[in-house]
């Protein structure tokens, strides 16, 4: 497929040598027709006699001396179009390329920005005309999202606020005021309490991944895997892993929140017995459990909001995997799932290493939590 630059530089150039070819052409006719023209006015010329050395050569006639200048301006014209081209070629190329070149600017704004990079602006100067005017009307837009965009997050930063306080408040009620002979009401209320809080949890980290990224800084991604390990885990289940250093430009609260909620489903959707395999290696984070099987049809659900799949419907709000891609995709990463034979789920989620990043020989796969063994050890 060839680009507007390239359809710019065959219009130019076969315009521009259209026009010469017929420029070159009509004045060769001219030349040719004025020349016969003059020729025929003249008349035979009276020739004088030759001298005795050149008494057998032939002296050229006027007619042929015209098919001779005719001949030879042909061949400078066909030379003059070939060099025409090839300078029509490289000048209609500049050309086309120096009309693009604010499109170029528009289109790599339009590609750096991201919801931590709406202050830029175009702001392409030059005469006010369809490509300034393109510009001043996509700057326009930015504003607009902008306004939005930090609308939005004081919205998450207020409804964060005003739905947390009252759930501890009334968490704070149900374990004080209740008294103990209504323990199973109580318990009940404590569990729909803990249950609210968790899903208003998981939708403010939800939102505030969709929305992007204020700030980056370097985070240890292998010391927060490992925290996460030690924080988490199951004596149902058996845990390895194989961590190698890796430094990510990023938020290290929802780098934080991506592994546990990998963690978690890794381990909530297992079956007793089983196994969950925690690797990061060359800057991919995989998460491999067994469990039950996954239809290679619902994959596609397994990252949509409030998606559950029927083997594990009424186990969790269905945000788990919603938030890990979210996150994945605010820190420039990438998400994949592939099922495991027999069983179970392969998550993997591809980083672009930081230049910070800790040189692999540093390996610290054996500082691991307690409770987890690395590469096939007991059980966590």
């Amino acid at each position: 497929m060839t680009t507007v630059r390239v359809r710019l530089t065959l219009i130019y150039s076969g315009l521009f040598l259209l026009t010469s070819t017929v420029l070159l052409v009509t004045v060769n006719l001219l030349l040719r027709h004025a020349l016969d023209r003059r020729i025929g006015r003249i008349g035979p010329v009276p020739v004088a006699p030759a001298a005795p050395d050149l008494a057998d050569h032939q002296l050229p006639t006027l007619p042929d001396l015209v098919d001779e200048v005719i001949d030879y301006q042909w061949g400078v014209t066909v030379a003059t179009v070939g060099i025409l081209t090839l300078v029509s070629v490289i000048v209609g190329w500049l050309v086309a390329g120096r009309i693009l070149r604010p499109v170029h600017r528009i289109t790599a704004t339009a590609q750096r920005l991201s919801m931590s990079t709406l202050h830029e602006r175009i702001a392409l100067s030059g005469p006010k005309d369809e490509l300034k005017e393109l510009a001043d009307t996509f700057d326009a837009m930015l504003d607009r999202l902008q306004r939005s965009v930090e609308g939005q997050r004081r919205f998450i930063a207020n409804a964060s606020h005003e739905l947390r306080t009252p759930l501890a408040v009334q968490r704070a009620a149900i374990e004080i005021g209740l008294p103990e002979d209504v323990g199973e009401i109580r318990d009940k209320l404590l569990f729909h309490n803990h249950r609210t809080e968790s899903l208003i949890d998981a939708l403010l980290v939800l939102a505030q991944a969709e929305h992007g990224l204020e700030k980056r800084t370097p985070v240890a991604l292998d010391e927060v895997v490992l925290l996460v390990l030690a924080e988490g885990g199951s004596d149902e289940v058996t845990v390895t892993t194989r961590i190698e250093p890796l430094v990510v430009d990023g938020d290290p609260i929802l780098l934080s929140r991506l592994v546990t909620n990998l963690v978690d489903n890794a381990v909530r959707y297992n079956h007793p017995g089983g196994t969950v395999e925690v690797t990061l290696s060359r800057g991919v984070l995989t998460v491999r459990n067994t469990g039950p099987h996954v239809p290679q049809e619902r994959f596609g659900d397994l990252f949509e909001p409030f998606r559950r799949l029927q083997t594990t419907r009424g186990q969790g709000a269905g945000l788990g995997l919603s938030i890990v891609a979210s996150i994945a995709k605010a820190h420039g990463a990438d998400v994949r799932a592939s099922p495991n034979p027999g069983g179970g789920l392969e998550l993997v989620v591809i980083f672009a290493e930081s230049e910070d990043a800790v040189p692999a020989a540093d390996d610290r796969s054996q500082c691991r939590p307690p409770n987890v063994e690395p590469d096939g050890g007991r059980g966590a």
